[in-house]
């Protein structure tokens, strides 16, 4: 197993199937590459970065149906990586479960404000993750199919229709 960080984003195998995509930013290569075998065997397309920036462009460009995110990272806080993604308009859709070890009463209340969708405190169990993972794939569906009937009903905007003085 190899001890350096990795600066490109790596597949987790030649797996080309039809599965959703999920990026891990995890700095540890260990638990990124277990996540990612794990997350293959259940028919998903895993894909992982060790370092913030990095995944950053990795999600602008490539727009994973899921991010785990961890909080410690080598090159930027975990956080302002959450923030960045949910307030970047090409990835603000994303849902984003973050997990981390840390103990903070408050992180909870933190990750939300960050735009974290979901908190997972390690250790954790892998079969919770995929819930959360199932649950966000599921939420983001249903909020699309809700987008798709308004766009049903929507109207244009007419600026012949408006009149000046009230007429």
């Amino acid at each position: 197993m190899s001890t350096g960080l990795l600066t490109q984003p790596k597949r987790a195998s030649k797996w080309q199937g039809k599965g959703r995509k999920i990026l891990i930013i995890e700095d540890d290569l260990g638990v990124a590459e277990s996540l990612a075998c794990l997350l293959e065997r259940m028919g998903f397309q895993a894909s992982w970065v060790t370092q913030g920036q990095t995944g950053l462009a990795f999600a602008r460009t490539e727009h994973p149906d899921v991010i785990i995110l961890d909080l410690c990272l080598p090159d930027m806080d975990g956080l302002a990586v959450c923030e960045q993604l949910a307030d970047g308009h090409e990835t603000c859709d994303i849902p984003i479960i973050v997990v981390s070890g840390w103990d903070r009463e408050d992180i909870l209340r933190l990750v939300r404000s960050a735009g974290g969708s979901y908190y997972l405190r390690k250790p954790y169990d892998p079969k919770a993750l995929v819930v959360l993972i199932e649950h966000a794939l599921r939420e983001v569906e249903s909020w699309r199919a809700i987008s798709m009937e308004d766009e049903d009903d929507f109207v244009p905007f007419d600026e012949e229709q408006i009149y000046p003085g009230g007429e």
